[in-house]
């Protein structure tokens, strides 16, 4: 895996290259050589701050991860990104053996259907600040943070839209009636 590392009102000092670098090599046993890791290190105030996206297959593998101390924020994206990394190969096998079980899957949705489903529950809430966007702007943000959906104001109708996306690498855009 390839690192390129930058900093915003921060010195790069040959320190915090090596524990950058270090740190997410540890990585690279889940990507290839041609895979290119993006960093970028920045201090606001008192919060030392990295970022550091992965490209991969069409998926944005992203973390932020912010403290007093860069040391333990490097530390802390690393975790992160491994965890990810994880559940996304996780989630590569199930499907693969999703595939391959097609008729005993099917007969098991049919059987579980007669079954109650357990209650919901509601476990996390996040607040997000909307600023007025294009949907193709939407878009973009949604890649970078590698979610599924984007909701957000559209700059033309200054309505709430979601944008998600669909198979074969394509958007869907959700407006209200």
């Amino acid at each position: 895996m390839k690192i390129n590392i930058s900093g915003r009102n921060i010195e790069l000092t040959e320190g915090l290259k090596s524990a950058v670098t270090s740190k997410l090599s540890k990585l690279d046993r889940f990507f290839s050589e041609d895979t290119i890791a993006n960093v970028t290190l920045s201090v606001e105030k008192e919060r030392q701050k990295i970022e550091v996206t992965i490209p991969v297959k069409g998926r944005i593998i992203r973390s932020e991860q912010v403290s007093n101390d860069m040391y333990v924020s490097i530390d802390l994206v690393e975790e992160v990104i491994e965890r990810q990394v994880k559940k996304y190969r996780r989630k590569l096998i199930a499907k693969s053996q999703e595939a391959a079980d097609f008729f005993q899957q099917e007969f098991r949705e049919v059987e579980a259907d007669g079954e109650q489903d357990e209650d919901i529950q509601i476990i996390r809430t996040k607040r997000i600040g909307m600023k007025p966007m294009d949907p193709e702007d939407a878009c973009v943000q949604m890649e970078l943070l590698g979610h599924d959906f984007s909701v957000f104001r559209n700059a033309q109708t200054d309505e709430v839209n979601v944008v998600y996306k669909r198979r074969g690498h394509t958007y869907g855009l959700i407006e209200p009636e």
